[in-house]
């Protein structure tokens, strides 16, 4: 299997990590975590940029030495990475020794090649960009397009590095890699700028002493964007002879090398780095990924409006796994993206807890541990019917089409794949009706059927682990499985139908995505800081049906504070239900239809008055406290077996939800 080596950029210390940071990383995280389960050599690297004028000036206004900055700025990154899951071999310093005399090794090839000469030069200078701008590239008035600020003229003594030589061969090298850059229109940007022809590029300064030192010449500082590069290489003990570095021999030299960048830096990396590489006889990446910027909530980040997201909040309030999720399955990768708070919690409801975590609430935390004692049942190949090779069909082709959009660096597009067999499995479920099959004693279809959910179950903990690691762990364990491991030479991607092995006993637990109610968004949003325009989307609620009728109805001439003996409660069987199916009853818009799941036989069915406060899918996986004990009565044509507890008033109405995993059936004390 050829070796993969996944990078971010570096990312410069002028400041604390944000959410597009976040982005990055978690994309680099996710292609290695999906190389590594496929078993292929795998190192991931990030780090940072700690070199150049912009950090010598920040430091000055901070009374710090550049050293001393970068030292404090330096663990925030760390930590941000540590709590996002994001399983980084590496993290590099450009102020660490091994990167410093690499990058000198690194300049003395190109020296050698007769590729740098010493000159003079003056241009306009943006110090937030760490470049020269030519006159076309900037704004009337001489502002810098990308930061809005007036650039600097600057004349210093430079050397140069002769760009001019590499137009011709930059060009034939991206005709015959046609894939190196992506998305292809960056990567047509990228051709029509370097067929107008390039010109030298100054890569010392004088002017500021904040960098690594050029060799032999004590007055000159590489400049920043030659050493923040070779990072790359630094990392892994390279520029090496072939024998030197195993891991730069095995990585950079025999393998797949992959930099995800911003769009903002994909002209250094394109166009730049390889034609250093080339000069200096180096292998140049296999691809460049550019990612767009990101928006929040419409607006683009600026410290201006205070809207730089960290990360840290975010997953403080929604975990690790859900923030991964959330950006991998919003943005199209190599596109601009928009991060929203609101849809963020819809895509949590609708397809995690509505959709994966209902799935495997409704299976094995009821008819697995109800009807099958636990235990996963046989897998009968014998006794296969149409909808059972359909949903093998389908969890087979999502399969192959995930690992090829993952491939092709495409996540969201790969969860597009993936979250198509949480919706066919879901459908499955219930079109196979598990509760009539355990009501009607059909026990050997009952065991297939649940069978069949739990292997998806066990796939989608394979898919879904390169985006969400903690989480699919702990859907595995629940399954009755050890968390993923990977091994170099095992491809463990889903493939056969069938490996969940039978007598597994599994370990029902709390829902792994309990679902944010709509009157929990707002707090939410407060603990976030997110200003709203009188609050959140929510539909106002309708007048509140009429209470049902209790169980026990008092003497018309009893006081409002009679009292009862502990007989009397007694009588009442008050008992925990999961919701299997929730629909609306025909030609009623207060009825709601739920099969519970009680911990019996088979579920039962009660119809409740709630449908003008809660949607049949706001009720799906959750539990609820219900009257197990009252007498049958029909409503609507419809029989009840029960009643749903829950508080209202004039003008609301609040169903009774327990929160943690309490087995279907216990009593209510």
């Amino acid at each position: 299997m050829k070796p993969f080596f996944v990078t971010t950029p570096i990312y410069y210390v002028n400041d604390k990590p944000h959410i597009g940071h976040a982005y990055s990383t978690i994309a680099a995280d996710v292609l290695s975590r999906f190389a590594r389960v496929r078993g292929r050599p795998t190192r991931f690297l990030t780090g940072l940029d700690e070199h150049g004028l912009k950090i010598e000036r920040r430091a000055q206004e901070e009374g710090l030495s550049p050293q001393d900055f970068t030292d404090r700025m330096a663990p925030p990154f760390r930590e941000a990475w540590a709590e996002l899951l994001c399983a980084h071999d590496d993290f590099i310093r450009t102020t660490e020794p091994r990167h410093e005399s690499r990058s000198r090794d690194f300049w003395s090839m190109l020296e050698a090649r007769g590729d740098i000469y010493l000159g003079d030069y003056e241009d306009w200078y943006c110090v937030g960009c760490e470049s020269f701008k030519t006159e076309k590239e900037l704004l009337e008035g001489n502002i810098c397009p990308e930061h809005k600020k007036p650039v600097e003229r600057i004349k210093e003594q430079s050397y140069f590095f002769r760009l001019s030589n590499y137009t011709q061969p930059l060009l034939d090298f991206y005709e015959a890699h046609p894939d190196f850059v992506t998305p292809e229109g960056r990567f047509n940007e990228v051709k029509a700028f370097v067929r107008e022809g390039l010109r030298d590029l100054s890569i010392s300064r004088t002017s500021f002493r904040w960098g690594i030192q050029v060799p032999g010449a004590p007055d000159h500082v590489m400049y920043v964007w030659l050493d923040a590069l070779v990072n790359y290489l630094s990392a892994l003990g390279g520029p090496a002879p072939a024998g030197e570095s195993p891991l730069y021999d095995q990585f950079w030299t025999h393998g797949e090398v992959v930099h995800i960048v911003g769009k903002d830096i994909l002209r250094f990396h394109a166009i730049f780095w390889p034609a250093f590489l080339l000069s200096a006889g180096i292998p140049t990446p296999t691809r460049i990924e550019a990612h767009g910027w990101l928006t929040v909530n419409g607006e683009k980040m600026s410290k201006s409006l205070g809207n730089f997201l960290p990360p840290r909040p975010l997953v403080d309030e929604f975990g690790p796994d859900v923030l991964r999720y959330y950006l991998m399955r919003e943005i199209g990768f190599g596109q601009d993206g928009d991060f929203s708070h609101a849809n963020l919690i819809a895509r949590y409801n609708g397809e995690l807890a509505n959709g994966l975590g209902n799935l495997l609430n409704r299976v094995v935390s009821s008819f697995v541990r109800v009807n099958l004692g636990g235990r996963v049942p046989e897998f009968r190949q014998d006794a296969l019917t149409d909808d059972d090779r359909d949903l093998i069909a389908t969890a087979t082709r999502c399969a192959a089409e995930s690992a090829a959009h993952l491939t092709d660096i495409a996540p969201h597009r790969a969860l597009d794949s993936i979250f198509e067999l949480v919706a066919a499995t879901n459908k499955y479920v219930d079109k196979s009706a598990p509760w009539a099959l355990a009501k009607q004693g059909d026990q050997a279809r009952l065991e297939q059927v649940c069978y069949f959910v739990l292997e998806s179950l066990r796939w989608l903990s394979v898919l879904l682990w390169p985006f969400m690691p903690s989480k699919c762990d702990g859907l595995r364990e629940q399954l009755g499985l050890r968390s993923l491991t990977p091994e170099v030479g095992a491809d463990q991607w889903p493939n056969t139908f069938g490996g969940l092995v039978a007598g597994t006993t599994t370990a029902p637990g709390a829902p792994l995505f309990p679902r944010i109610e709509k009157d929990s968004e707002q707090a939410i949003y407060d603990r976030l800081g997110v200003v709203t325009t009188g609050g959140p989307k929510v539909a106002k609620a309708p007048k509140a049906a009429p209470a049902p009728k209790p169980a026990i109805t008092p003497a018309a001439d009893a006081p409002a504070t009679d009292v009862i003996t502990i007989d009397d409660v007694s009588k009442v069987h008050l008992k925990l239900a999961l919701v299997l199916e929730a629909e609306r009853v025909p030609k009623s818009d207060k009825l709601l239809k739920l099969q519970v799941d009680l911990g019996e036989a088979s579920p039962r069915q009660i119809l409740a008055g709630i449908g003008q406060h809660y949607a049949p899918e706001d009720l799906l996986g959750r539990r609820l406290v219900v009257v197990a004990n009252l007498a049958p009565r029909k409503m609507m044509g419809q029989e009840s077996q029960g009643m749903v507890l829950a508080a209202s008033d004039d003008g609301a109405l609040s169903v009774l939800f327990v929160d943690k995993a309490i087995a279907p059936g216990s009593r209510v004390k």
